[in-house]
């Protein structure tokens, strides 16, 4: 229980708290398969993120009608280490077909992983907080997170107007 409070106060400390109705408060553990997909590789700092991710997924968009291809799946964002001062991530969709290289869309692929899976519903200014907590129940699970990590935005701004609607899906591969 002790080890439990630490990591919720390290938790806190570099993420912020979540309230539990932002988190689905459930952790599944799946094994996901090797999924192919159209991307853009940025390494930013965190306080650009909302200025670059709009472009990005319309260059994404854009190169994939340009092929003739479309969307096999929800925009993602993978993360290629735990986030930090500085995001090293690619931003895309899955695809089912491979996506020839375009300017700065190339194909890539999210990992065939056990993760630990759970929902979050709110703001994008709020995912930090409930990376916290999701990390905190993987450690209570006795789960050892990997430096990898994504995020599947399942609905957002292009669905409704107000966060309390948008739903994201926090995917951590982990091990015991």
């Amino acid at each position: 229980m002790r080890a439990a409070k630490s990591a919720q106060g390290e938790g806190d400390r570099l993420f912020g708290k979540a309230t539990v109705n932002q988190m689905s408060g459930k952790i599944e553990i799946v094994q996901t398969q090797k999924q192919m997909t159209a991307v853009i590789h940025l390494v930013i700092p965190r306080a650009e993120i909302q200025a670059v991710m709009g472009a990005a997924i319309g260059e994404v968009l854009a190169a994939l009608t340009a092929q003739g291809l479309a969307p096999a799946g929800p925009l993602f964002s993978y993360h290629l280490q735990r986030p930090s001062n500085v995001f090293d991530f690619e931003v895309g969709f899955p695809v089912n077909s491979a996506v020839l290289s375009a300017g700065r869309v190339k194909c890539s692929s999210l990992p065939a992983s056990t993760v630990a899976r759970t929902a979050y519903r709110g703001g994008y200014e709020g995912l930090g907080a409930a990376w916290g907590a999701h990390f905190v129940q993987i450690q209570a699970r006795g789960l050892v997170a990997q430096g990898d990590l994504w995020e599947c935005y399942l609905s957002g701004p292009e669905r409704s107007p107000d966060p309390a609607h948008w739903a994201t899906e926090l995917n951590c591969p982990v091990h015991s």
